[in-house]
């Protein structure tokens, strides 16, 4: 057993494992004091089966972890000639099943060693970046206290392309440090002439505790099974996952004989299993692939989440949201500008959808039927909304879940949200180009002031239209032209209500007014004539008398 912390609950499985008529021998790491080290010993001095090893220096990732393991196994080999399996352990690891049901399970399998050993070439689960380098440049300095300094050091190695030899004949493995190895091979490790030269190599091997005796194992073992008997997860970032007191079923199922990593206030768990050395016989193989499932659900609970909701653990993290936003939803650009009351129209024939105004006006959020706010206490604040616009837009769409939002959106509106718009595979965007030149039509502006607005209003629809068409953009887009929708407009009103009704049959027998553009040609030829081209208006005729207006053609039908 390695202890360093939380040397109470060490105390109570050491006596586990001794009232079972096992022999214990504990390492202390140096780091934890003499006096604290002294009333350790003194606690268990009444067990005569328990031994304390001679004490190492131990840093996470160095060599102290396995010069203690050895000195560990050594005493006892040397003091307990009827062992034949030695399991390694932490003062962290609690026994989940009672130790006669392990003695069984290694009944008849004395050439058999339990540890996975993997080789580095096939290797997945290493999160740092090291993998081969691990094994082939120096690491004298421990990791956690001198990560500037180790950084750099492998940089230069890298930089001058320094490599070390691996002593011949050893192919390097790694594995989990947790084994169970049988007195056969650990002898043979310890008694191997070639071990001064190995234990050399692995001193300046980064986290020798994962390489060292799965390497070895590989030289000197009848059979190895390349797996733990100790239940014990990383997270993807590579730490291990904590078991508490509610994790008790969860454990239940694993059938592993030994889990850690053990919160040391878990006292339901330290109770239920440390008072079952008398319990059924479960004769179970340990099985991981029981609890995989779980964790795998963990995994990508935390770095994923549900799809649109942003949690602390991951909202700093751009790009590490399930989905940008909750549910699909509709937004408009150019609707609300040709077809007078276009909202209260859509709003009718789609009464299972909410259809907002322009969300993004630049001085009044326009919430459906002017509220002041919406579910989730999102105000119509819009310094609030400016603030953050994507949190804003996915909190609008996750606190309405189970109702479509719709709302309108202009190149005169507060552009931020534009990114999250187009990279936001639930939102479904349609867009009338040039329609913004319809209220400067109808406006009572001074013409140099109108040609103003509209250069800025074309610069920033082109602007929108280029992310949009954009390789990489995830909304389903629709774009018309103005002077299309003009010529027909049922197509693009009809795009829209299958859209936010979801219903491909969905048919416009009655479309919204259009907005008067009698003049509206010579309109765009005189801000052609003051050098600016309404090009994103489409070919929109430029003498067409008021009379002809364009009108949508009839639709031929057969009457049978």
């Amino acid at each position: 057993m390695l202890a360093h912390t939380a040397l109470g609950r060490a105390t109570q499985v050491a006596r586990y494992w001794s009232a079972a008529g096992c022999p214990v021998v504990i390492h202390v790491d140096k780091k934890v004091p003499r006096h604290t080290h002294d009333a350790f010993v003194q606690s268990l001095s009444d067990q005569p089966q328990l031994r304390f090893s001679d004490r190492f220096h131990c840093e996470w990732g160095t060599w102290g972890i396995t010069a203690s393991t050895k000195a560990a196994v050594r005493m006892m080999l040397d003091n307990h000639p009827d062992v034949k399996h030695v399991y390694l352990s932490s003062g962290s690891c609690l026994p989940l099943r009672p130790v006669a049901d392990l003695q069984t399970f290694l009944e008849g399998k004395e050439s058999v060693d339990f540890i996975e050993s993997v080789a580095v070439s096939d290797v997945r689960w290493t999160v740092g970046g090291l993998e081969k380098e691990r094994f082939t440049l120096v690491f004298p300095l421990a990791w956690k206290k001198n990560r500037f300094l180790f950084d750099r050091l492998v940089e230069l190695q890298r930089r001058v392309k320094f490599e070390r030899k691996v002593p011949e004949g050893l192919v390097p493995h790694m594995g989990s440090q947790w084994w169970c190895l049988s007195r056969r091979t650990l002898t043979a490790i310890l008694e191997d002439p070639m071990l001064p030269k190995y234990d050399a190599y692995f001193r300046r091997v980064w986290i020798p505790d994962e390489a060292y005796f799965q390497s070895l194992a590989r030289l000197h073992s009848a059979k190895i099974e390349s797996r733990s008997l100790t239940l014990s997860k990383f997270d993807f970032q590579g730490k291990p996952h904590v078991f508490y007191d509610d994790h008790l079923q969860l454990l239940r199922r694993s059938d592993a004989f030994v889990a850690r990593k053990i919160w040391p206030f878990a006292d339901r768990l330290y109770d239920t299993f440390l008072n079952n050395a008398a319990g059924v016989m479960q004769r179970a193989e340990p099985d991981q692939s029981k609890v995989d499932q779980v964790f795998a659900a963990a995994l990508h609970r935390r770095t994923k989440g549900r799809p649109g909701l942003y949690t602390q653990s991951r909202f700093p993290r751009n790009n590490w949201e399930n989905g940008v936003t909750a549910a699909p939803y509709s937004v408009m650009q150019g609707f609300s500008e040709l077809f007078i009351d276009f909202e209260n129209w859509l709003a009718d024939l789609a009464q299972d959808a909410r259809v907002h105004g322009r969300l993004f006006h630049k001085k009044k959020i326009q919430y459906a039927g002017g509220a002041q706010g919406i579910a989730g206490a999102l105000s119509d604040n819009v310094a609030l909304r400016n603030y953050n616009a994507k949190a804003f837009l996915t909190n609008l769409i996750w606190n309405t879940r189970g109702e479509r939002q719709c709302f309108q959106f202009s190149a005169a509106d507060q552009q931020r949200v534009r990114a999250t718009l187009v990279k936001d595979a639930n939102a479904e965007i349609s867009v009338i180009t040039g329609a913004w030149a319809i209220p400067l039509f109808n406006s009572d502006l001074a013409f140099a002031k109108i040609r103003n607005i509209a250069s800025d209003l074309q610069k920033t629809e082109s602007a929108f239209l280029k992310m949009l068409k954009a390789p990489s953009t995830k909304a389903s887009v629709r774009i018309w032209s103005l002077a299309d929708v003009v010529l027909s407009p049922a197509a693009a009103l009809e795009h829209v209500l299958i859209q936010v009704r979801a219903d491909p049959k969905a048919h416009v027998s009655a479309p919204p007014p259009m907005a008067t553009l009698d003049g509206f040609g010579k309109f765009l030829q005189r801000l052609s004539n003051e050098g600016l081209h309404p090009y994103s208006v489409g070919a929109f005729p430029s003498e067409v008398p008021p009379s002809e207006t364009p009108k949508e053609p009839i639709k031929p039908y057969l009457v049978r």
